[in-house]
């Protein structure tokens, strides 16, 4: 198994230089060189089996350098913090409606099931290699805490998390800033969410000081993360009955990481019938499926704010896929992109993505009414990113088809304004973060300044 960029001009590697790599040094994003296929009778013996034994079976074909032993340890060890011996267990809400609870990881966010994983894979290659790596993640709210849970006290890495000064809940911050560990910097940066993406991919196409301070990646540019989230797709798939019947998956969706992981099961063969990208009203994916052209606008605050996003890396690596792996038409769609924030997608490239793909956006009004109804008739409190997927999937459910399962990504205690609004029941913390509160904060505060900020991440390298 190896992997090549999106744009077509950086060196083809194997797994373990991927994970370390983050970006590809064209600026493009890693894709396995060919998909790996299962069958219906590999599918069919994964119902029921425990979530990392599943894990294990999704993750050893894209990883063949590290042994399947390996792979089963380092998965039992990432999930073994979950508070639900499922890991990622389904609720049912309806006849054919479904919740699939990606809430149960230490930091109450979908991102624990990849950073978890990730953490463990770095641990094993950095330590096999004698190596120490430099962190530098862009957050909108949750990868953040996700990997400084997973990064935090490990000798061989140093972690640099930038998050948009004021534009994450109280709770996402918290989890970041009051983690008491030498090797974990926070930085609130002056800007949005797009502006700390931009300056951490800025960060890698910057070639010496990449290799300076050796530099490497764990937002959703890593391909490693896109593969951890395969995983929940099956297993929730399989439980509903595949291979013999089709499902179909809502996801609140902001940088496209995670739906484009559902993308990955079904060219692994997954019987998915719709993946639905659910969009708020920072609806630039809804747009480009409806229009054919991906234009960047202003970013709108709102309660739901790790999808108040313009900028959607992952959809780079659908592009490729959708323009028959023709690189250059990647690299011509994002060059257009740098220059004049937009780019129009040609007629036989959309109409493949919307072969896979439907779309819908949520207006903020109806994001809150979904949390307040599903409270009132089930007394269920969801967060603001999982009603925007579960709106979506109202909008496109099909009684009598496939069962639509939304995903749910958050915690509402992660954004226990929003949810109290909505419901008028202020969220609980679960207990091992009752003291949050409580905690003291660490973080600097930075101009949205390349220079800048690649000074201050020198600095820290030095003085560890």
């Amino acid at each position: 198994m190896r992997y090549v960029s999106t744009r077509g001009d950086a060196p083809i590697l194997d797994f373990e230089d991927v994970l370390l790599s983050g970006l590809a040094r064209d600026g493009g994003l890693y894709v396995p060189e060919t998909w790996p296929a299962l069958s219906s009778a590999d599918f069919a013996d994964m119902a029921g089996r425990p979530y990392t034994e599943v894990a294990t079976r999704i993750v050893t074909p894209f990883a063949p350098s590290i042994s399947q032993a390996d792979v089963a340890s380092m998965v039992d060890a990432a999930y073994s913090t979950f508070s639900h011996p499922a890991v990622a267990p389904l609720a049912q809400l309806d006849a054919n409606e479904f919740l699939l609870e990606l809430f149960h990881g230490p930091t109450l966010a979908f991102k624990d099931l990849a950073m978890q994983l990730l953490g463990q894979l770095f641990s094993h290659v950095l330590t096999k290699r004698g190596e120490k790596v430099t962190i530098v993640a862009a957050t909108s709210g949750d990868t953040g805490g996700a990997a400084i849970e997973a990064f935090a006290g490990l000798e061989a890495v140093n972690i640099v998390v930038l998050h948009p000064k004021g534009r994450v809940s109280d709770v996402q911050r918290r989890q970041m800033t009051t983690v008491q560990a030498s090797n974990v910097h926070n930085v609130a940066l002056d800007g949005n969410f797009d502006d700390c993406q931009a300056i951490v991919k800025a960060m890698f196409n910057d070639l010496d000081f990449r290799d300076r301070v050796k530099l490497a990646a764990v937002n959703s540019i890593n391909w490693s993360r896109i593969l951890a989230q395969v995983v929940y797709y099956v297993t929730a798939a399989t439980t509903l009955g595949a291979p013999h019947r089709k499902v179909s998956f809502s996801v609140p969706t902001g940088n496209f990481g995670d739906i484009f992981a559902g993308y990955v099961a079904k060219r692994m063969g997954l019987p998915i019938d719709k993946l639905i990208v659910a969009t708020n009203i920072n609806d630039i994916l809804d747009r480009t499926l409806k229009m054919g052209s991906y234009t960047v606008e202003g970013v709108t605050p709102t309660d739901a704010p790790s999808m108040d996003i313009q900028v959607s890396s992952n959809f780079e690596r659908l592009l490729f896929e959708a323009y028959g792996r023709d690189a250059s038409k990647v690299r011509a769609a994002m060059g257009a992109l740098t220059q004049s924030g937009s780019f129009t997608i040609d007629d036989p490239a959309i109409s493949a993505i919307r072969s896979d793909f439907g779309s819908a956006r949520v207006s903020n009004d109806a994001m809150h009414a979904t949390m307040q109804q599903v409270f009132k008739s089930l007394g269920m409190q969801i967060d603001p990113h999982t009603a925007v997927g579960l709106a979506a999937a109202r909008d496109t459910l099909d009684p009598t088809g496939a069962p639509m399962v939304t995903l749910a990504t958050a915690h509402p205690a992660k954004f226990p304004a929003a949810v109290e609004k909505a419901t008028g029941q202020h969220p609980s913390l679960p207990p091992h973060l009752t003291d949050l509160f409580d905690r003291e904060e660490h973080m600097t505060a930075m101009p949205n300044d390349l220079r800048e900020m690649q000074r201050f991440v020198e600095e820290k390298i030095a003085a560890s």
